[in-house]
């Protein structure tokens, strides 16, 4: 178990790893991306973990807190039913847009499917701070907000990525969650200095640090959370930890998952480099703030006759009404380039139209990527086919009603063109739509019936 008030070393449970994680010494704690789970059905592994002591933290990826829409009511009454269920002392979102368009700006609704960055800009800062103090008001629990990768620089930037970060916790006192492979991220792709952005940035607000791998292609650094650390990420976790103690410091690993020795190296390299650059004790010595289990909540004084109902929906708080205006302008914006990104749109001036082509084109293979995992029956039916005829679908349509959604629409698309041309998948294909785009299933187990005939059909060709 990690120490009172710290949480230690820790990995990114994830289902493909869930065994492997419950048998690996030393883990502390493990963090679990909270759209992917059901409050009153846990994972048995994670039920496991935590009666043995290891906390669990709910990482929110939809809340698109950067986005120019105040946060969605029911994402964050979500993220609030996770973190009571875990009995986390804290949970973690990002700085990022993960939407656009819609009622701010009179066009359709786009979803992105990724984090995207927000320009660092006061406009973006303002509208953020108004976004995390409502979350921050709506949660059980602290929150702490993530960096994020880039591949595109916003045009007229007004402040680097520290400062921004600064003004955020000052005018907040959000904590934060430090990804250091998204530093190194930056660095390739935008030039930006780590150690800089470390300097600037206030390290004691840090609840935790994120590291992760990636790969290069064509000066462009991928974070695919896919590959092992390389050598700059714990360089640069070396310099975080020369400063400043972390709480905790945490392995992500999304994909393509290697034997569970080679994520036990890495954990073991993770754990020895914050050995090798811990900071001397003493004066100079910024040990962060520890991340405090919640004190169960004393009940609520009866209410007097006049106050309001106190079962009413805490109202959000009051705050300046100066973002409107900002609301407006960065949503413009964002909508703007979401439409370039996957829509097929104008590349909007100032952005590096290869850049943003190269952005385009990891979308859209991201897009084809999670469809396969949540409709696994699509790229069994179609084969080698699959991922072109996907990509091919996608260009111009963007998606509106995340992955699930995806899946259905691309499967109605390939009916209406007469796709696949073998008649037997193509009926397949059908009854697989049939299946799900209704208000009900066709039959009690149609998956399973589905997957034998699925089987059947590819056994035979």
């Amino acid at each position: 178990m990690t120490q009172p008030g710290r949480l230690g070393t820790g990995i990114g449970w994830r289902p493909e790893i869930a065994e492997a994680v419950e048998h690996m010494p030393g883990i502390d704690w493990v963090e679990a991306v909270s759209e992917n789970l059901c409050p009153g059905h846990l994972p048995e592994s994670l039920r496991r973990l935590r009666e043995r002591g290891v906390t669990v933290v709910p990482h929110g990826v939809s809340l698109g807190l950067g986005g120019a829409d105040r946060p969605d009511e029911s994402r964050l009454a979500a993220l609030a039913e996770r973190a009571e269920a875990l009995g986390a002392p804290l949970v973690t979102e990002h700085i990022a847009f993960v939407r656009a368009g819609g009622e701010l700006t009179a066009s359709p609704s786009l979803e992105a499917g990724h984090l995207l960055p927000v320009p660092r800009t006061r406009d973006a800062l303002d509208v953020l701070c108004e976004n995390v103090r409502i979350a921050q008001a709506a949660l059980p629990v602290p929150l702490a907000v993530e960096n994020i990768a880039a591949l595109l620089r916003w045009p007229g930037e007004e402040m680097t990525e520290g400062q921004f970060l600064y003004d955020l916790v000052d005018r907040t006192g959000v904590r934060l969650l430090i990804d250091v492979a998204n530093l190194h991220t930056n660095h390739v792709n935008r030039g930006e200095d780590p150690a800089r952005a470390l300097d600037e940035l206030p390290v004691e607000a840090i609840a935790y640090v994120h590291v992760a791998g990636g790969f290069e292609r064509d000066g462009v650094w991928h974070d695919s959370h896919a590959h092992p650390v390389p050598r700059p990420v714990l360089g640069i976790l070396a310099d975080l930890a020369s400063r400043v103690t972390p709480p905790g410091v945490l392995l992500e690993r999304d994909d393509n998952f290697p034997a569970p020795g080679e994520l036990e190296k890495e954990l073991a390299a993770i754990r020895a480099t914050l050995e090798e650059a811990r900071p001397e004790a003493g004066p100079a010595a910024r040990p962060a703030a520890e991340v405090k289990t919640p004190a169960v909540r004393p009940p609520s004084p009866p209410a007097d006759p006049a106050d309001p109902d106190p079962a009413a929906p805490i109202p959000a708080p009051v705050l300046d009404p100066a973002p409107a205006r900002a609301r407006q302008r960065l949503a413009l914006a964002q909508a703007a380039l979401l439409s370039a990104l996957v829509a097929g749109t104008p590349v909007p001036e100032g952005f590096d139209r290869v850049r943003t082509r190269v952005q385009a084109r990891a979308l859209a293979a991201k897009r084809a990527d999670v469809v396969a995992k949540v409709a696994a029956e699509l790229p069994e039916l179609l084969g080698d086919g699959y991922r072109a005829a996907f990509l091919g679908y996608a260009q111009g349509r963007p998606m509106t009603g995340g992955y699930r959604r995806d899946a259905l629409d691309f499967a109605e698309h390939l009916l209406l063109t007469g796709d696949p041309r073998d008649a037997r998948t193509r009926h397949l294909l059908r009854e697989w739509w049939l299946e799900r785009s209704g208000p009900a299933p066709r039959s009690r187990r149609p998956a399973a019936r589905l997957a034998r005939a699925t089987r059947r059909v590819l056994l035979r060709h």
